[in-house]
């Protein structure tokens, strides 16, 4: 089990595009085996090292997993894509409050759990375990301290990858491999139910039956376009009738008035910091073409197959998207706002002349 190369090796046989060349090189051994060491140390202090397995069988048919490592909605997406291919068990997931909300209605999760009080009498076979941290190995111990489980990410730790293609390929080699690399490199994507509700609340709000969608605002700075209103207006100089829903939190609040009241006269949608992220999934589903920089929303359409138009930078699309989605990325080495507005607007042209053909 203790071995050190598995905080930065691959845990199966298939390539997924990730910077672990870089992060060693960036991050002191010792830091990372101080690390290492740790997470060692919790999994002998709660009696779990005898329980690890690397393989998923027949015989686990009830099965809980455990995600609380994921910092947002898209990375909950992106970690937790792979249950499709559980489709022949009975899976509750445990995470945190905020996640919760998007697995509501979930065709893979049976139940969705935020109170370890709630299962601690409930019987599985298996635990999966999204990494070997102390908080998520605690709450396994809490929840059932005997079970036999399996991590996703396990000691695995620091290095960026392509989350969606590491959770896909991670559960593929638990399961035996029961598709071969392309096979899973093709279907590999999020995927996330919207309920009846989320969108009868969306329908209640008059949306044009056509238009497209621009996500607003972001976390970082770096990756957070600031030029959205001088590419408006390229594509209102081209089609002064054209509809646009512009979508994001509250970060983009600001942005949102900018455009409102610089495009008053024309056919603008505020649905700014007004929906959740389900809801505002289904917007961006009933949208021709999302405009979006990486993050949640960029997710969404993933999950929801919608085409769009994601700017990257410093990581490229390769580490976030898959083969199976419509994307036609845009990158910047430093920043999202050196990519020019005229750019994007010929990506633009060229995706809409892709989606009007017969």
């Amino acid at each position: 089990m203790f071995k050190f190369d598995r905080t930065y090796k691959l845990p199966f046989k298939y390539k997924v595009e990730n910077d672990a060349i870089v992060y060693l090189q960036q991050n002191s051994i010792f830091k990372r085996y101080l690390k290492f060491i740790k997470r060692c140390f919790i999994v002998h202090l709660l009696r779990q090292y005898s329980l690890e397995l690397d393989n998923i069988s027949k015989k686990h048919k009830n099965i809980l997993w455990i995600n609380i490592s994921a910092p947002s909605f898209g990375d909950s997406l992106m970690d937790l894509s792979s249950r499709v291919l559980l489709q022949n068990k009975n899976v509750d997931l445990f995470t945190n409050i905020t996640d919760s909300s998007i697995y509501s209605e979930d065709e893979i999760f049976s139940n969705v759990f935020t109170d370890k009080k709630l299962i601690i009498k409930k019987k599985y076979n298996l635990v999966i375990i999204d990494s070997y941290s102390t908080r998520s190995l605690k709450v396994k111990f809490d929840i059932a301290p005997s079970t036999p489980f399996v991590g996703m990410y396990g000691f695995y730790n620091g290095p960026d990858i392509n989350r969606t293609l590491f959770s896909f390929h991670r559960l593929n080699h638990l399961l035996g491999y029961v598709s071969n690399e392309k096979r899973i490199n093709e279907i590999a994507k999020p995927s996330l139910t919207i309920s009846e509700n989320d969108k009868e609340i969306v329908k209640i709000q008059n949306l044009p039956t056509k238009y497209i969608v621009v996500a607003l605002g972001g976390e970082w700075p770096f990756r957070t376009f600031t030029k959205w209103d001088t590419l408006l207006k390229k594509i209102l100089h081209a089609d002064n009738n054209l509809n646009i829903v512009i979508v994001g939190s509250s970060n983009g609040g600001h942005s949102a008035k900018i455009i409102m009241d610089q495009f008053e006269n024309f056919n603008v949608y505020d649905c700014v910091s007004q929906f959740s992220f389900t809801q505002t999934a289904y917007i961006i589903k009933k949208g021709e073409v999302l405009f979006c920089c990486d993050g949640g929303l960029m997710h969404a359409a993933c999950a929801v197959d919608t085409c769009f138009i994601p700017l990257f930078a410093r990581v490229n699309q390769q580490m976030r998207l898959t083969n199976s989605i419509n994307a036609y990325p845009l990158f910047d080495n430093k920043d999202v706002n050196n990519i020019n507005t005229e750019v994007i607007y010929k990506k633009y042209i060229e995706v809409k002349e892709f989606l009007d053909q017969p």
